[in-house]
């Protein structure tokens, strides 16, 4: 007849083999993650890929403007960019990691390019050239942002897109007035 010594020690190796599955149950495991991740259209996932990028871009972009910009009005730009952009990208990456999806977490190849051209910029030419790309970029994200809002499949992606959307907007109206306001200037025209 075994007796209760015996038994311990299988016991307790049953116990251990079985705690890291259970774990992963509770937890939501990769197997949670992986199916959170497979309910999301694959426009959903480009979205938030695409918008994660864009926004942390913005942000980098504007603390630039906020160190190198010429005009006041450029400056105050830039920091409402790092400002708006960082909350919205905190939220996209709260919505993103409830689904399980990565977003990225630093630019890519293209975006540090576009990032290290700007830099290279000094004074009037910086202005324009942030301003410019400012505004081809907002407008844009708006068409992308109002495309995940009406049609996104993914309810709190969708809710993320309108709320996010007025946001940029603003910054889409505000990006073409300081446009439009250097040109009136005259000081969009490169110097001799």
């Amino acid at each position: 007849m075994p007796s209760h010594r015996q038994l311990l020690p299988s016991l307790a190796i049953m116990l251990l083999l079985s705690a890291p599955a259970f774990a992963q149950q509770q937890m939501g495991g990769p197997q949670h993650n992986a199916a959170q991740q497979q309910e999301l259209s694959q426009k959903d996932l480009d979205f938030i890929k695409n918008a994660a990028m864009g926004g942390m871009t913005e942000v980098e972009l504007g603390k630039i403007a906020e160190q190198k910009a010429h005009s006041p009005d450029v400056k105050s730009f830039g920091a409402r960019m790092v400002h708006d952009h960082s909350r919205a990208n905190d939220q996209l990456t709260t919505i993103a990691k409830e689904r399980g999806v990565p977003v990225p977490q630093q630019l890519d190849t293209e975006h540090m390019q576009i990032r290290d051209r700007l830099a290279k910029l000094q004074g009037g030419a910086f202005d324009r050239s942030y301003i410019r790309m400012m505004v081809v970029d907002h407008d844009k994200d708006i068409k992308a942002f109002r495309q995940e809002a009406q049609t996104g499949h993914d309810r709190e992606l969708k809710r993320f897109a309108r709320e996010t959307l007025a946001m940029v907007e603003q910054h889409d109206k505000l990006a073409h007035d300081i446009e439009r306001s250097m040109i009136a200037v005259g000081s969009s025209r490169p110097p001799r």
